[in-house]
């Protein structure tokens, strides 16, 4: 006999006793084995399709790709000239004519541009050059993938135009480095500048050395010696 027969043939006799029953404390047992058998009934009968989803679970799993995840690596060493149209960065990327022509990617703007290469030699490259010193059109600028390097041609928007720096951050470093005095004065006032600077910036030896020097020259102009 099955399991869920015998439930049933239980739960039949249950209730004629629940029904012959006087006795409260009696029918509260009865009353509570037939919920007791009700309950097991349902959880028997609801394993009956699970049978079936168990079998399903059982098929061999859809195999999912593998995620691969790449690592991204800046580029940070480049060359760069100009003819009279074009600025050009050189990119070396040892591989990069062997990617497909899609995984390199460069996106202009008039002031700016980036360049990333996907899955070369597992891994992503990437560059992104704000501020360039002068604008560019952004329609006629392009790139070229030769044997293990990237041109990026930047169109100048302002043909037969020199540009002496790639970007506007690199020149505003460059003239911070240059002496503070101003070029139009006559050189020893220059010189007076430059010193000077020096003296206020430098510790103390730096200092005795210069007033040793500038004592020096004074004595030397007192007595009509040439400085040189």
């Amino acid at each position: 006999m099955a399991v869920s027969e015998e439930l049933q043939k239980d739960l039949e006799e249950v209730k004629i006793l629940l029904e012959k029953a006087t006795m409260k404390k009696i029918r509260d047992a009865l009353t509570a084995e037939k919920s007791k058998i009700e309950t097991e009934t349902k959880n028997k009968m609801q394993q009956k399709p699970q049978k079936k989803d168990h079998l399903d679970n059982d098929k061999p799993a859809a195999v999912v790709a593998p995620i691969i995840t790449r690592y991204s690596v800046k580029i940070s060493n480049y060359g760069w000239d100009q003819s009279d149209n074009f600025v050009k960065i050189y990119i070396t990327l040892t591989g990069a004519h062997q990617v497909p022509h899609d995984n390199v990617q460069v996106h202009f703007t008039e002031r700016s541009f980036d360049l990333l290469v996907k899955s070369l030699n597992g891994k992503n490259y990437s560059m992104i050059v704000n501020n360039l010193l002068k604008p560019i059109s952004v329609e006629g600028s392009s790139k070229k993938v030769k044997t293990d390097t990237v041109l990026i041609l930047c169109k100048k928007k302002v043909e037969n135009t020199q540009w002496d720096y790639l970007t506007q951050v690199e020149k505003e470093c460059k003239e911070k480095e240059k002496p503070s005095y101003d070029t139009e004065t006559a050189p020893s006032e220059g010189l007076m500048n430059v010193l000077k600077k020096i003296y206020e910036d430098g510790d103390d030896d730096m200092k005795r050395t210069i007033n040793k020097t500038w004592m020096e020259s004074r004595e030397k102009q007192a007595k009509g010696d040439p400085e040189f």
